[in-house]
Protein backbone atom coordinates (compact mmCIF):
# COMPACT_ATOMS: atom_id res chain seq x y z
CA UNK A 1 0.00 0.00 0.00
CA UNK A 2 3.00 2.55 0.46
CA UNK A 3 2.80 3.24 -3.85
CA UNK A 4 -1.05 3.97 -3.28
CA UNK A 5 -2.04 7.64 -4.39
CA UNK A 6 -3.38 9.80 -2.02
CA UNK A 7 -5.16 12.46 -3.34
CA UNK A 8 -5.88 15.42 -0.87
CA UNK A 9 -9.38 16.98 -0.05
CA UNK A 10 -9.91 20.14 -2.11
CA UNK A 11 -10.85 22.96 0.41
CA UNK A 12 -11.37 25.71 -1.28
CA UNK A 13 -14.86 27.49 -0.75
CA UNK A 14 -17.16 26.31 -3.41
CA UNK A 15 -18.88 28.83 -5.58
CA UNK A 16 -22.16 27.65 -7.29
CA UNK A 17 -23.54 29.40 -10.39
CA UNK A 18 -26.98 28.56 -10.94
CA UNK A 19 -27.39 29.32 -14.93
CA UNK A 20 -23.60 28.60 -15.68
CA UNK A 21 -24.46 28.67 -19.56
CA UNK A 22 -25.71 32.23 -19.34
CA UNK A 23 -23.31 34.88 -20.83
CA UNK A 24 -22.58 35.87 -16.75
CA UNK A 25 -22.51 32.63 -15.23
CA UNK A 26 -19.94 31.67 -17.83
CA UNK A 27 -17.88 34.45 -17.31
CA UNK A 28 -17.85 34.44 -13.56
CA UNK A 29 -17.11 30.67 -13.85
CA UNK A 30 -14.40 31.33 -15.79
CA UNK A 31 -12.84 33.94 -13.16
CA UNK A 32 -13.64 31.76 -10.17
CA UNK A 33 -12.54 28.70 -11.02
CA UNK A 34 -8.67 29.92 -9.82
CA UNK A 35 -9.23 30.75 -6.53
CA UNK A 36 -12.76 28.54 -5.86
CA UNK A 37 -14.10 24.99 -6.57
CA UNK A 38 -16.71 26.31 -9.59
CA UNK A 39 -20.00 24.02 -9.66
CA UNK A 40 -22.77 24.85 -11.73
CA UNK A 41 -26.07 24.05 -13.36
CA UNK A 42 -27.80 24.11 -16.62
CA UNK A 43 -31.60 23.95 -18.10
CA UNK A 44 -31.76 21.36 -20.92
CA UNK A 45 -28.58 21.78 -22.64
CA UNK A 46 -25.15 21.40 -21.44
CA UNK A 47 -22.33 23.17 -23.20
CA UNK A 48 -19.34 22.17 -20.46
CA UNK A 49 -16.68 24.61 -19.71
CA UNK A 50 -13.34 22.51 -19.35
CA UNK A 51 -12.62 21.17 -15.58
CA UNK A 52 -16.21 22.50 -14.34
CA UNK A 53 -19.08 20.19 -12.66
CA UNK A 54 -22.23 20.59 -13.51
CA UNK A 55 -25.76 19.29 -13.36
CA UNK A 56 -28.93 19.89 -15.22
CA UNK A 57 -31.80 21.71 -12.54
CA UNK A 58 -35.19 23.39 -13.20
CA UNK A 59 -34.74 26.51 -10.88
CA UNK A 60 -39.28 26.55 -11.09
CA UNK A 61 -39.18 23.11 -9.41
CA UNK A 62 -37.75 22.85 -5.58
CA UNK A 63 -37.05 19.36 -5.69
CA UNK A 64 -34.09 19.78 -8.41
CA UNK A 65 -32.86 23.10 -6.66
CA UNK A 66 -32.60 20.93 -3.05
CA UNK A 67 -30.96 17.85 -4.89
CA UNK A 68 -28.30 20.34 -6.20
CA UNK A 69 -27.59 22.20 -3.03
CA UNK A 70 -27.40 18.80 -1.05
CA UNK A 71 -24.65 17.60 -3.78
CA UNK A 72 -22.87 20.72 -3.86
CA UNK A 73 -22.83 21.99 -0.36
CA UNK A 74 -22.07 25.43 -1.66
CA UNK A 75 -20.37 28.47 0.09
CA UNK A 76 -22.09 31.00 -2.14
CA UNK A 77 -25.22 30.36 -4.94
CA UNK A 78 -24.76 33.36 -7.90
CA UNK A 79 -27.84 33.22 -9.29
CA UNK A 80 -27.16 33.78 -12.90
CA UNK A 81 -30.20 32.45 -14.60
CA UNK A 82 -33.08 34.88 -16.28
CA UNK A 83 -34.17 37.06 -18.86
CA UNK A 84 -32.10 40.18 -19.84
CA UNK A 85 -33.72 41.50 -22.67
CA UNK A 86 -36.10 44.25 -22.41
CA UNK A 87 -37.79 43.23 -25.43
CA UNK A 88 -38.14 40.03 -24.70
CA UNK A 89 -39.48 40.50 -21.02
CA UNK A 90 -42.06 42.81 -22.62
CA UNK A 91 -42.86 40.12 -24.83
CA UNK A 92 -42.99 36.91 -22.69
CA UNK A 93 -43.80 38.55 -19.06
CA UNK A 94 -44.16 35.09 -17.82
CA UNK A 95 -41.33 33.63 -18.14
CA UNK A 96 -39.90 37.10 -17.42
CA UNK A 97 -41.15 36.19 -13.57
CA UNK A 98 -40.54 33.00 -13.64
CA UNK A 99 -36.85 33.01 -14.33
CA UNK A 100 -35.96 36.31 -12.99
CA UNK A 101 -37.97 36.04 -9.77
CA UNK A 102 -39.90 32.36 -9.07
CA UNK A 103 -36.58 30.91 -9.70
CA UNK A 104 -34.74 32.77 -7.60
CA UNK A 105 -37.43 32.27 -4.35
CA UNK A 106 -36.90 28.37 -4.72
CA UNK A 107 -32.75 28.76 -4.29
CA UNK A 108 -33.57 32.07 -1.44
CA UNK A 109 -35.79 29.30 0.58
CA UNK A 110 -33.43 26.03 0.27
CA UNK A 111 -30.07 27.47 0.44
CA UNK A 112 -30.25 28.80 4.01
CA UNK A 113 -30.24 24.83 4.97
CA UNK A 114 -26.89 24.41 3.62
CA UNK A 115 -25.34 27.84 4.90
CA UNK A 116 -24.76 29.48 1.76
CA UNK A 117 -24.70 33.33 0.77
CA UNK A 118 -27.08 34.31 -1.98
CA UNK A 119 -25.90 36.29 -4.78
CA UNK A 120 -28.21 38.35 -7.16
CA UNK A 121 -27.13 40.30 -9.93
CA UNK A 122 -30.19 43.28 -10.69
CA UNK A 123 -29.98 46.24 -12.97
CA UNK A 124 -29.93 49.72 -13.71
CA UNK A 125 -33.65 49.32 -14.97
CA UNK A 126 -34.83 48.84 -11.65
CA UNK A 127 -35.35 52.77 -11.80
CA UNK A 128 -37.06 54.67 -14.33
CA UNK A 129 -34.42 56.77 -15.95
CA UNK A 130 -34.63 60.04 -14.45
CA UNK A 131 -31.51 62.30 -15.61
CA UNK A 132 -29.89 62.00 -11.97
CA UNK A 133 -27.26 59.82 -9.96
CA UNK A 134 -29.50 56.80 -8.70
CA UNK A 135 -28.09 55.51 -4.76
CA UNK A 136 -28.71 52.81 -3.08
CA UNK A 137 -31.27 54.16 -0.48
CA UNK A 138 -33.80 55.46 -3.96
CA UNK A 139 -36.91 53.37 -3.94
CA UNK A 140 -37.42 51.32 -7.51
CA UNK A 141 -39.61 53.36 -9.68
CA UNK A 142 -40.11 50.83 -12.33
CA UNK A 143 -41.23 51.27 -16.16
CA UNK A 144 -39.93 47.83 -17.38
CA UNK A 145 -41.09 44.40 -17.50
CA UNK A 146 -37.37 43.35 -16.50
CA UNK A 147 -37.08 46.11 -14.20
CA UNK A 148 -39.92 44.83 -12.03
CA UNK A 149 -39.53 41.47 -11.52
CA UNK A 150 -35.66 42.19 -10.48
CA UNK A 151 -37.01 44.97 -8.10
CA UNK A 152 -39.25 41.86 -6.82
CA UNK A 153 -36.37 39.75 -6.33
CA UNK A 154 -34.53 42.26 -4.78
CA UNK A 155 -37.41 43.52 -2.26
CA UNK A 156 -38.03 39.57 -1.11
CA UNK A 157 -34.24 38.98 -0.69
CA UNK A 158 -33.80 42.24 1.62
CA UNK A 159 -37.06 41.22 3.41
CA UNK A 160 -36.96 37.02 3.93
CA UNK A 161 -32.72 36.19 3.84
CA UNK A 162 -30.00 36.36 6.65
CA UNK A 163 -27.26 35.57 4.12
CA UNK A 164 -27.24 37.66 0.81
CA UNK A 165 -25.34 40.17 -1.62
CA UNK A 166 -27.25 41.97 -4.21
CA UNK A 167 -25.20 43.39 -7.09
CA UNK A 168 -27.51 46.27 -8.97
CA UNK A 169 -25.47 46.42 -12.07
CA UNK A 170 -24.57 49.05 -15.35
CA UNK A 171 -24.61 47.63 -18.79
CA UNK A 172 -22.04 44.56 -18.55
CA UNK A 173 -20.01 43.18 -21.84
CA UNK A 174 -17.70 41.03 -23.04
CA UNK A 175 -17.64 37.70 -24.95
CA UNK A 176 -19.77 34.56 -23.97
CA UNK A 177 -17.82 31.15 -23.37
CA UNK A 178 -20.89 29.09 -24.91
CA UNK A 179 -22.21 29.46 -28.33
CA UNK A 180 -26.06 30.26 -26.91
CA UNK A 181 -26.31 33.67 -28.55
CA UNK A 182 -23.68 36.50 -29.29
CA UNK A 183 -23.54 39.16 -27.13
CA UNK A 184 -23.69 43.38 -28.09
CA UNK A 185 -20.04 43.01 -27.82
CA UNK A 186 -20.12 40.38 -29.88
CA UNK A 187 -21.92 41.67 -32.32
CA UNK A 188 -20.42 45.17 -32.46
CA UNK A 189 -16.85 42.88 -33.39
CA UNK A 190 -18.66 40.98 -35.96
CA UNK A 191 -20.35 43.53 -37.99
CA UNK A 192 -17.34 45.59 -37.63
CA UNK A 193 -15.73 42.36 -39.23
CA UNK A 194 -18.02 41.74 -41.81
CA UNK A 195 -17.90 45.49 -43.10
CA UNK A 196 -21.63 46.42 -42.26
CA UNK A 197 -23.30 49.47 -41.45
CA UNK A 198 -24.93 49.41 -37.88
CA UNK A 199 -27.10 51.40 -36.14
CA UNK A 200 -26.62 52.10 -32.49
CA UNK A 201 -29.27 53.65 -30.12
CA UNK A 202 -28.48 57.06 -28.88
CA UNK A 203 -31.16 57.70 -26.27
CA UNK A 204 -30.45 55.76 -23.41
CA UNK A 205 -27.24 56.69 -21.44
CA UNK A 206 -26.04 54.17 -18.94
CA UNK A 207 -22.86 53.51 -17.94
CA UNK A 208 -20.51 50.04 -19.54
CA UNK A 209 -18.37 47.70 -17.40
CA UNK A 210 -16.38 44.87 -18.88
CA UNK A 211 -17.76 41.70 -17.08
CA UNK A 212 -14.65 40.74 -15.58
CA UNK A 213 -14.72 43.97 -13.12
CA UNK A 214 -18.03 42.61 -11.96
CA UNK A 215 -16.10 38.81 -10.86
CA UNK A 216 -12.81 41.37 -9.34
CA UNK A 217 -15.49 43.05 -6.98
CA UNK A 218 -17.56 40.36 -6.30
CA UNK A 219 -14.43 38.07 -5.20
CA UNK A 220 -13.23 41.52 -2.88
CA UNK A 221 -16.49 41.24 -1.34
CA UNK A 222 -16.29 37.71 -0.66
CA UNK A 223 -12.91 37.56 0.72
CA UNK A 224 -13.77 40.96 2.71
CA UNK A 225 -17.11 39.01 3.95
CA UNK A 226 -19.57 41.64 2.79
CA UNK A 227 -23.17 40.61 3.97
CA UNK A 228 -26.76 41.67 3.91
CA UNK A 229 -25.95 44.69 1.33
CA UNK A 230 -27.35 45.70 -1.61
CA UNK A 231 -24.39 47.65 -3.77
CA UNK A 232 -24.05 49.61 -7.17
CA UNK A 233 -21.78 48.58 -9.42
CA UNK A 234 -21.35 51.09 -12.42
CA UNK A 235 -19.14 53.09 -14.23
CA UNK A 236 -17.95 56.49 -13.14
CA UNK A 237 -19.52 58.52 -16.33
CA UNK A 238 -22.28 57.18 -19.02
CA UNK A 239 -22.75 56.86 -22.75
CA UNK A 240 -25.13 55.67 -25.23
CA UNK A 241 -24.24 52.77 -27.60
CA UNK A 242 -23.25 54.53 -29.86
CA UNK A 243 -21.24 56.63 -28.09
CA UNK A 244 -19.82 53.15 -26.28
CA UNK A 245 -19.36 51.92 -30.00
CA UNK A 246 -17.55 54.72 -31.43
CA UNK A 247 -15.36 54.61 -28.34
CA UNK A 248 -14.34 50.73 -29.15
CA UNK A 249 -13.46 51.63 -32.44
CA UNK A 250 -10.95 54.30 -31.09
CA UNK A 251 -9.44 51.84 -28.91
CA UNK A 252 -9.30 48.37 -30.97
CA UNK A 253 -7.94 50.68 -33.88
CA UNK A 254 -11.32 50.15 -35.83
CA UNK A 255 -12.36 52.84 -38.35
CA UNK A 256 -15.89 53.95 -36.93
CA UNK A 257 -17.59 54.40 -40.50
CA UNK A 258 -19.97 51.81 -40.31
CA UNK A 259 -21.27 52.95 -36.77
CA UNK A 260 -24.67 55.05 -37.43
CA UNK A 261 -26.62 57.13 -34.54
CA UNK A 262 -30.28 55.67 -34.22
CA UNK A 263 -32.46 55.18 -31.42
CA UNK A 264 -34.03 51.63 -30.34
CA UNK A 265 -37.03 50.82 -29.36
CA UNK A 266 -37.51 50.94 -25.34
CA UNK A 267 -40.37 48.80 -24.15
CA UNK A 268 -42.18 50.33 -21.50
CA UNK A 269 -44.14 48.34 -19.24
CA UNK A 270 -48.24 48.76 -18.68
CA UNK A 271 -49.07 51.86 -16.84
CA UNK A 272 -45.64 53.39 -17.75
CA UNK A 273 -45.11 57.45 -18.37
CA UNK A 274 -45.48 57.17 -22.65
CA UNK A 275 -43.67 60.82 -22.37
CA UNK A 276 -40.59 58.51 -21.31
CA UNK A 277 -40.64 57.37 -25.36
CA UNK A 278 -39.51 61.17 -26.24
CA UNK A 279 -36.99 61.65 -23.73
CA UNK A 280 -33.57 60.29 -23.45
CA UNK A 281 -32.78 58.30 -20.65
CA UNK A 282 -30.55 58.10 -17.85
CA UNK A 283 -29.19 55.44 -15.64
CA UNK A 284 -26.53 56.53 -13.50
CA UNK A 285 -25.79 54.40 -10.80
CA UNK A 286 -24.25 56.26 -7.51
CA UNK A 287 -20.98 54.36 -6.92
CA UNK A 288 -19.39 56.03 -3.89
CA UNK A 289 -20.81 52.89 -0.98
CA UNK A 290 -18.71 50.48 -3.15
CA UNK A 291 -15.73 52.53 -3.26
CA UNK A 292 -15.78 53.35 0.44
CA UNK A 293 -16.74 49.62 1.53
CA UNK A 294 -13.81 48.02 -0.66
CA UNK A 295 -11.29 51.15 -1.42
CA UNK A 296 -11.47 50.96 -4.62
CA UNK A 297 -11.82 53.31 -7.52
CA UNK A 298 -14.22 52.30 -10.31
CA UNK A 299 -13.03 52.57 -13.95
CA UNK A 300 -14.53 55.08 -16.30
CA UNK A 301 -15.57 53.55 -19.51
CA UNK A 302 -13.00 54.37 -21.54
CA UNK A 303 -10.81 52.37 -18.74
CA UNK A 304 -13.14 49.73 -18.77
CA UNK A 305 -12.38 49.09 -22.85
CA UNK A 306 -8.76 49.63 -22.57
CA UNK A 307 -8.73 46.72 -20.12
CA UNK A 308 -11.05 44.57 -22.31
CA UNK A 309 -8.72 45.46 -25.10
CA UNK A 310 -5.48 44.74 -23.48
CA UNK A 311 -7.36 41.42 -21.86
CA UNK A 312 -7.73 40.14 -25.04
CA UNK A 313 -4.26 40.70 -26.00
CA UNK A 314 -5.34 43.17 -28.43
CA UNK A 315 -7.68 41.35 -30.13
CA UNK A 316 -10.07 42.53 -32.59
CA UNK A 317 -12.06 39.75 -33.66
CA UNK A 318 -14.51 37.31 -32.23
CA UNK A 319 -13.52 34.75 -30.30
CA UNK A 320 -14.50 32.11 -27.43
CA UNK A 321 -11.44 32.24 -25.32
CA UNK A 322 -10.32 34.58 -22.44
CA UNK A 323 -7.64 35.93 -21.25
CA UNK A 324 -7.32 36.40 -17.84
CA UNK A 325 -4.30 38.97 -18.47
CA UNK A 326 -4.95 42.67 -17.22
CA UNK A 327 -4.83 45.15 -14.68
CA UNK A 328 -8.11 44.57 -12.36
CA UNK A 329 -9.82 47.75 -10.56
CA UNK A 330 -7.37 50.54 -9.23
CA UNK A 331 -6.62 50.72 -5.57
CA UNK A 332 -6.58 54.44 -3.90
Amino acid sequence: MANELIIAPDKRKTVLIIGINSFLGSNLAEFFRKDYRVVGTYHKKNLPLPGILTLPCDVLIKEEVQLVLYAFKPDFVLYCVGLSSLKECAEKPNVCDALNSAGLFNVAELAPRYGARIVYFSSQYVFAGLNKNYTEMDNPDINTQYGKAQASSEFYLQKSSLNYLIFRCCKLYGRGLTPLKNTFFELLQKNIKNSQNIIYDDFIHQGFLDVYYLGMTLKMCIDKNVTNRLVHFGAQDTMTHYEFSKLYCEIFNESDGLVNKGKWHFPLSKGASVEKLEENLHFKLEVLNIEGLLKIKMPTIKESIEFTYKRYNGSKHIGKSISNKGDGISFI
